[in-house]
C-alpha cells in the first residue's frame, strides 16, 4: 500500500490520524509519516501490518475500539 493509498483509505473511513493511530496502537505522527510522500525526508514506508489492517476496515471490519460517529 502506497502512501498516497493509505491517507485515501483513512478519509475513505472517515477516521482522523488520531482515531486511527488509536486503533492501530501507535502515534498519530507516525500516521502522519506513513501518508507522507516517499521522497520526504521523514518519511517512512506504511507498516505492513497497518496496511492489511487498513484492509480490513475498508472490507467492513469494526472492533470494539472504533470512534463512534
Amino acid at each position: 500500500m502506497t502512501p498516497e493509498e493509505f491517507k485515501e483509505a483513512r478519509r475513505k473511513l472517515g477516521l482522523t490520524q488520531s482515531e486511527l493511530g488509536a486503533l492501530l496502537d501507535t502515534a498519530p505522527q507516525t500516521i502522519r509519516k506513513w501518508e507522507m510522500a516517499d521522497n520526504r525526508s521523514s518519511a517512512r514506508s506504511v507498516n505492513p501490518v497497518a496496511a492489511r489492517a487498513m484492509h480490513w476496515f475498508l472490507s467492513g471490519f469494526r472492533p470494539p475500539e472504533w470512534p463512534q460517529t
